[in-house]
Order: structure tokens, then sequence, then C-alpha cells
């Protein structure tokens, strides 16, 4: 066995400093590798002989990538060549069309953690439709409000967690507390920035679906996104037009729902079966028999017999073996392990209202699927608590009317796309989310622990009761991490 590290990221300034000492390095690109890696599945060569040739003719190597990865159609070529990207003074909003895409990473600016000042983002829509001036006053009269409401709840969590604030080293964490619940009035319109990995052929579907987009600041950061990445890969990036499917499908879509729900009527036709609800989370649909599935992929996994042969001996198991075979799967397990691979066997469909602030987490959930409607002022804002305690909620409440009111007139105006800009943080949308057990442990493990943020939190515990009302043997160990060591031991004792 031979094991050779390839290639790793490093700084882009790095590397134009590399450059600049020697003319000859004009091999410093991803394409080599990627090149390479194609060539593995024909050539007997050694790999790291692969990339040495490669190296040394960038010219052959990007006319290879271009034969193999679009006109041969192998088009997972492309992923071995990987970019970091810094995306910088972006709106809130569009970062959740940034963070679709599921074979990227992203770390995103807190604004849970920093204090946020008067940085945001004035769409091109907006400017062109002559409702700049308020939309300008709207979100400066909500920074405001969030100044006080910080200032409020500051004093507020330091008084109430007094035995906490006594120890300097625990300010950051009570001072997070308070911005964390004032930041739910500032609007989806505030600057953010993230860092990005994404490979080539990621890269390419977000260019096209940037280029398809409605709104002007994602059509603006797919163009620039291309031109930070087409002189370093330019072999491997060449269909970032939006094509009609993108261009389209969606529109026509919203437009044959929009017929049949005027036809039908709203309220005409209903679900005969009774769905189950927790607050603003409904259990829409699971697997059948969601425990036998699960013992069954189990069994299947760990001996040679068919599934249909696995589906009759769970049949035939009493409630006891049931929960012993299961518990066998828990028993070695810590609070950083997955769950096995047949987890993904069952999976739950739901529909949750939840607020911008909420989604904001919620959607860096990428292995669950999620459909996202619009953010809708009809569905209410969500107000945190604290607000309520320390007497703030009669200004909140009044400018989440002034923001609405707004909304509406944008909405009413030629660029109705862009009046969620306005919108706050506890604006509420609604999404269908469908997600496998094991995706859903990673949620509960994540988002009912302890220092989760108390929205996400309550979503997910929600969530999980649901879910182990259908599949409780299933779930049984489902549980914010810091609870995650009495739940092993009530489940193995």
């Amino acid at each position: 066995m031979k094991i050779i590290l390839a290639g790793f990221n490093i700084d882009y300034d790095m590397i134009q400093g590399i450059q600049s000492s020697s003319s000859k390095l004009d091999n410093l690109t991803p394409e080599t590798i990627s090149a390479a890696y194609a060539r593995i599945s024909r050539n007997p060569l050694p790999v790291n002989e692969l990339r040495k040739i490669s190296r040394k003719e960038v010219g052959k190597a990007r006319k290879s990538n271009e034969a193999i990865v679009f006109d041969m159609g192998h088009s997972s070529v492309a992923e071995h060549a990987v970019f970091n990207i810094d995306i910088l003074g972006v709106s809130r909003l569009i970062v959740e069309e940034i963070e679709k895409f599921r074979l990227s990473s992203f770390t995103e600016k807190s604004q849970r953690y920093i204090h946020l000042e008067n940085d945001f983002v004035i769409p091109e829509e907006i400017k062109n439709s002559g409702f700049e001036v308020p939309f300008v006053e709207t979100v400066r009269a909500q920074y405001r409000l969030y100044h006080d409401l910080y200032g409020a709840l500051k004093k507020y969590v330091f008084d109430k967690y007094g035995d906490m604030a006594a120890d300097p080293a625990n300010h950051s964490t009570l001072e997070g507390w308070a911005k964390e619940d004032a930041r739910y009035v500032i609007s989806l319109a505030t600057e953010a920035q993230l860092g990005m990995t994404i490979n080539a052929r990621s890269l390419e579907l977000m260019l096209r679906r940037s280029a398809a987009h409605p709104l002007e600041e994602v059509r603006k950061y797919g163009s620039s996104l291309y031109e930070a990445a087409k002189p370093i890969a330019p072999s491997l990036v060449r269909y970032t037009e939006a094509t009609p499917y993108e261009k389209i499908t969606r529109p026509s879509l919203r437009e044959r729902s929009s017929e049949l729900i005027a036809r039908h009527g709203r309220t005409a036709l209903k679900n005969e079966r009774l769905l189950i609800t927790d607050g603003n989370v409904t259990l829409v649909s699971s697997t059948p028999d969601a425990d036998n599935r699960l013992l069954a992929s189990l069994l299947h996994g760990s001996s040679d017999l068919p599934m249909e042969r696995c589906l009759s001996y769970v049949s035939r198991m009493t409630d006891r073996e049931k929960k012993d075979f299961i518990t066998t799967a828990f028993r070695h397990m810590e609070a950083y392990d997955s769950p096995l691979r047949e987890f993904e066997t069952v999976d739950l469909t739901y529909d949750i209202v939840l607020s911008s602030s909420c989604f904001a987490q919620m959607k860096r959930h990428r292995m669950a699927t999620i459909i996202s409607q619009d953010y809708d002022p009809d569905l209410g804002v969500t107000i945190p608590p604290s607000i309520r305690e320390v007497d703030m909620e009669d200004p909140f409440s009044k400018m989440i009317e002034k923001t609405e009111e707004l909304y509406q007139r944008l909405k009413n105006a030629q660029s109705p796309a862009a009046a969620p800009y306005i919108l706050t943080n506890a604006h509420r949308k609604r999404i269908a989310l469908t997600v496998n057990a094991r995706e859903l442990y990673h949620i509960s493990r994540l988002r009912e622990d302890r220092h989760a943020q108390w929205d996400i939190r309550e979503t997910a515990e929600a969530m999980v009761r649901l879910a182990k009302g259908v599949m409780p043997l299933t779930l049984m160990m489902a549980g914010g991490k810091d609870a995650f060591p009495s739940l092993r031991n009530d489940v193995t004792a």
C-alpha cells in the first residue's frame, strides 16, 4: 500500500506570490489533478506519475478535461478540482440561495455572536422602484431598535444569570444570548459574509442557477463568482448560462399552481388522513411500520439473507427481541458517532412554519430535502420571549407593522421579488422537510442540545417528539449532545 498526499488547498495570495517569483509556474491549477485522476481508468501508470505528466503538460491536461467532462459526460472528474471562495457584502436573503447547494461547505458570519452595525444591501430593484428612501429609512429604524433591544436584553441576561456574570469568562456567552434575540428585528437586507468550499462541478451548476435567478443580486453574485474561478480552471467550467429549464420551470409551476388553486378553491381539497401537529411542526408522512423496516435493514446488513426473508424474520420477533437488536446498534455509540447507514432506510416528511432565524440554521442540514416557500407575513412573526420580559414587545410589534406596510408597497411595485429584503429575521416561511432517521439524529444531537439557540431547539424538539410517536425504537437514542450519556444509560441498561 502507498498513500500519497496529492495536494491541498492553500491561500490564493500565497499562490500568486509563488507565481510572481517564477514565470515558469503555469501549472498551479487544480485542473492538473482532475486530468490525472480522469486518466486512471485507462492508463496503467501509477496515479502519482499521471499527476507529474499533467503538471508538465497543462495545455494537454485542459484538453483532456474538456473531452472527458463535457464530450464524454464524465462530470464527476470536475469534482476533483476544489475552490475556496470568500463571499462578502451579500445580503442575508441571498445567502439562502447560495447555501442551497448540497455538495459544498459554508461557514457564515453569525448574527448570534457578532454585534451588528448598520451594514445592509440596497437591491437594484429597490433603487429602480422609487422606494429607495423609505427602504433605507425602515432598515435604519430596524437597526436603531436592534441596538435598543441589545442594550435592554444585555442587562436582563446579566441580571438573570448573575452567577454566570460574576465570572468574566462567561460575558461573551451572555452577550451572545442578548444579540441572538435582538437580531430578530433586523432585515434580510443585512450584509453577510461567508467562506465557501466548492468543487468545479457544483460551481458550474451554481453559476447556471444564479444566471436564471429573478433577483439582480443573485445574478451579479454568479457573474462575480465566474470571473473569480474561470481563470483558474477554464477547462472545467463551461456551461454557465441560464438554461430554459432553470429560467422557465419554476415560474411555469407557479402559474399552473395558481390556476389549480383558483379552480378548486383553497379549502376544497383536504387530506383525509389525520396529521399530527406539535406547535408549528406537522408530521405529514413517515415510512410505514418504520421500526420493523429498520430492523429488517439491520438484519440484512449483518447477515446473508435477502431483504424479503429479513422482513419475514422481523415479523416473528418479540417486542423484547426487537428492542434488544436495535439496542445492539447503539451500545458502543458516542455522542459524535452517526447511526449506522441502515437508519437511512426510514424517513419522515414534515410541514414546518419557522422564522428566518430558525431557517438560517435548519437550511444547513443539507442531507435533508428542504422545499422552501417564500416568506409570508400572513404566517405571523416569532417574538423572542425575552423581548416580552424586558417590556419591549410594543416597539418590536410596531416595527413589524412598519416593515410589513413597506413590504406590501414593494410587493405591489414593479419588482415584487425584491420585497422580502425588508422583512426581518422574525418573519416566517413554510417549508416541507423530508429527512431520514440518520439525519434526524444529527439534527437532534446538534439542535436539541442545551447550547443550541432556543428557536431551532424548540423546532427540533417538536420534530423528534412527533417522530418518536411513529418510530419509537428507531429514535430511542435521539436527543441533544448534553443528554446523550443519560440516554445511552437508559437504553443499554
